[in-house]
């Protein structure tokens, strides 16, 4: 014997089931989460202070498919899952110094070397200096390549590209993007001239390439203070600045801080 549903329960079904289907945001985006009497926000083994009336989440650019956020207010606790959506970034294709693909054996402990000092760099959790928006690092802001691409260096596969590349001539002035304490400097093999401020709360920001260094290690610099120049160090193609993003251990889309308001809000 066949039974008929009614179609007014499956229209139901269906609605309840959109209804629970979790937010979706794409790898390398921001979550923020407002609500009243917020004491502190979790993801993971991170846990930090709300601010702004929000918990703020940081999705990292390689994350897949979906995260559990906690809150605590003074209502009690919340957890809120979230889908981690595919993302069609795009395939950049570049020609560099082979040197920069296969690094000769000499060059090996050298760059062992300066990812354990980045590392350190990017682990910092220190009180919160910055406010959102953060400040452009240049003036003006020009357009950028795109975040996340997945780069092909000289036919050869490699990680996807965590920040902006911003298309300046040497010497463009390139400033802090908010208030903080520079973390690390250095000449390093990849990233050339490089700057990293700790801002706090776990945000550390990335200026690369430059053709000069303006700041020390351990110095507190200022929102829009002039920090280096723009350049062409390192592995790359030409002149221009990349920019990138560091936030509770995530690489996230730098232009989500710059606009905050195009973060994907949840209730």
């Amino acid at each position: 014997m066949r039974f008929l549903v009614p179609v007014a329960v499956i229209v139901a079904a269906a609605t309840a089931a959109l209804a629970e289907a979790p937010p979706e945001v794409a790898p390398g985006g921001v979550v923020r989460w407002p609500g009243p009497g917020l004491l502190d926000c979790s993801m993971g083994r991170e846990h930090w202070e709300p601010f702004a009336g929000a918990c703020w989440y940081a999705i990292d650019l390689e994350r897949t498919g979906s995260v559990e956020l906690i809150r605590h207010s003074t209502g009690g606790s919340a957890t809120r899952s979230i889908a981690i959506a595919p993302y069609p970034y795009p395939e950049q294709r570049l020609e560099v110094e082979e040197k920069y693909v296969e690094p000769p054996a000499r060059e090996l402990e050298r760059i062992a070397r300066e990812r354990r000092e980045t590392l350190r760099a990017l682990d910092l959790r220190t009180p919160r200096r910055f406010r959102l928006p953060l400040a452009p690092p240049l003036s003006p802001l020009p357009a950028s390549s795109r975040f996340g691409a997945r780069r092909v260096f000289n036919g050869e596969p490699r990680s996807p590209h965590s920040g902006d590349d911003f298309p300046v001539p040497r010497g463009t002035p390139v400033h802090a993007a908010a208030a903080g304490v520079v973390a690390l400097v250095g000449q390093q093999y990849f990233a050339g001239n490089a700057v990293y401020i700790d801002h706090g709360d776990g945000l550390v920001s990335m200026s690369f390439h430059l053709s000069k260094i303006l700041v020390h290690a351990g110095q507190t610099v200022q929102r829009g203070e002039l920090i280096g120049l723009s350049g062409a160090t390192g592995r790359v193609t030409g002149p221009h600045l990349h920019f990138g993003l560091r936030w509770h251990g995530a690489r996230v889309d730098p232009k989500l801080l710059f606009a905050p308001g195009e973060a994907v809000e949840i209730h």
